[in-house]
């Protein structure tokens, strides 16, 4: 072997060593060191805001979930089937007619569930999707108009569903960012666990 060649070994061999410590210590130390660090600053975010029902998972704060039985509120459609591993809008533009469809599809839906006229206007996040697909919340307007509803499925008065949203309204983060809502899962347990 020349020197030439010696030397290109020695810097090749030096150049995978140090890309070794380099991913040993950035790639894999780091990302322990900051996976622990949330367990322990944040063990509930950190493992995912996940809500329990009898010691069971049901979900998380951050992923909407269908929900069938009209005894439940419902919240905003879902793009992916309430898929929290395939995220996505629907992509389709205003102009696209099956977006229109579908938007009437789901606008006839929901009055039939709700029992609702033609005249009784459906806020806008009932019918149509997030940007993530899974939105786990809806407006107050949203949640309130379904409390009739709720309240015939469950055989209580109106009142008892409405203190049980206002008291899962959600202010603005910070109190300017965002609207006013509610997260449809939380609200419905809370539901399970106050009305029988």
């Amino acid at each position: 072997m020349s020197q030439e060649q010696h030397r290109i070994v020695n810097h090749l061999s030096t150049s995978i060593r140090l890309g070794i410590v380099v991913f040993g210590v950035f790639g894999v130390a780091y990302c322990l060191l900051v996976t622990g660090l949330a367990q322990v600053v944040w063990p509930a975010q950190a493992s995912g805001s996940l809500l329990r029902k009898g010691g069971e998972v049901v979900g998380s704060v951050w992923v909407g979930q269908a929900f069938d039985d009209p005894r439940y509120f419902i919240g905003r459609p879902s793009a992916s089937g309430y898929d929290p591993m395939a995220m996505a809008g629907s992509n389709l533009a205003r102009s696209n007619p099956e977006l229109t469809h579908r938007l009437s599809q789901r606008e006839q839906v929901l009055r039939e569930r709700l029992g609702l006229t033609h005249t009784d206007e459906l806020p806008s996040d009932l019918l149509s999707q997030s940007g993530s697909g899974n939105d786990p919340h809806i407006s107050v307007a949203s949640a309130y108009l379904q409390v009739p509803a709720v309240a015939r499925a469950r055989g209580v008065s109106n009142q008892d569903i409405k203190a049980i949203v206002d008291a899962h309204v959600e202010q603005p983060q910070w109190g300017i960012l965002g609207a006013s809502r509610v997260n449809v899962l939380e609200l419905n347990l809370a539901l399970d666990n106050t009305v029988r």
